[in-house]
């Protein structure tokens, strides 16, 4: 395996390029994962490995899998492209999937989060991470203002994005899609009558999270089935998006009794 000590050599230049460019990525179709774990996830979701970086001062073990085209760097060049906390010598690119809402396969009750306009990569990473701890059907991402493949969505969620089943499209295609498969739609909004835990989730349900700063749009609060909110006890009138999909979502799970 070839070993590449410069920061300045031509691969290394291009992760870099892929991690701080949307437009790169698109272009590329490719993304950059960090991590063992968070590689092993995509691996298993039948995602392609395309290129693993190895830095075997910090990773000696052997690996689980064996990719198409790897290469050994040293602990600087790895300091370059790193971008997580805790750091085991792995980063890989990855070529993206595309799932359609017609490729989503759902349970006889299914549960759903659908995410209007998401901006913050870490909000959705946080998501991502609920939606994998409660095992949803899916996770609808509408005219998102964020690159779901941000190297930043998969670190915050600690590749998450692999173990879900994740669509973006547009609000239009998502409220036809979830009329279609009869799935009763729940906008959270500050305008709601009803509290989230007075509404029955354990029927076939979505629940749809707008932004922190100016909420769902009106399309949303107009298509939806219902509004619900979360009771505000304190001085402020909202909570991170991430906490509030989390709030939600459990609460579905133990109205279904955890099944």
């Amino acid at each position: 395996m070839e070993l590449i000590a410069s920061p300045q050599n031509p691969k290394i230049k291009n992760v870099i390029r892929l991690l701080e460019k949307a437009s790169e990525r698109k272009e590329q179709n490719l993304t950059v994962v960090e991590g063992e774990r968070e590689i092993e996830l995509a691996l298993r979701a039948g995602y392609k490995l395309h290129t693993l970086f190895i830095c075997k001062e910090l990773h000696p073990a052997p690996l689980n899998f064996s990719p198409e085209h790897s290469w050994e760097i040293s602990k600087v060049v790895f300091d370059k492209i790193a971008y997580r906390e805790n750091r085991d010598g792995l980063v890989a690119l990855i070529v993206p999937k595309k799932l359609r809402l017609q490729d989503l396969k759902l349970s006889s009750n299914p549960f759903i989060i659908v995410l209007e306009a998401v901006e913050k990569p870490g909000n959705l990473g946080a998501i991502l991470r609920t939606a994998d701890a409660a095992h949803i059907d899916a996770v609808i991402i509408c005219d998102p203002q964020t690159d779901l493949y941000n190297p930043n969505v998969i670190r915050s969620g600690i590749g998450c994005l692999f173990s879900n089943q994740v669509v973006v499209c547009t609000s239009d295609e998502a409220i036809n899609w979830l009329r279609q498969k009869n799935i009763r739609t729940y906008a959270a909004a500050l305008t709601a009558t009803h509290f989230y835990h007075e509404v029955n989730l354990a029927q076939p349900s979505a629940v749809v999270m707008g932004t922190e700063a100016t909420g769902l749009s009106n399309k949303w609060l107009q298509e939806a089935d219902d509004q619900i909110k979360i009771p505000m006890r304190g001085q402020i009138d909202s909570l991170n998006v991430s906490t509030s999909t989390a709030i939600l979502v459990f609460e579905a799970m133990r109205q279904r009794g955890f099944k």
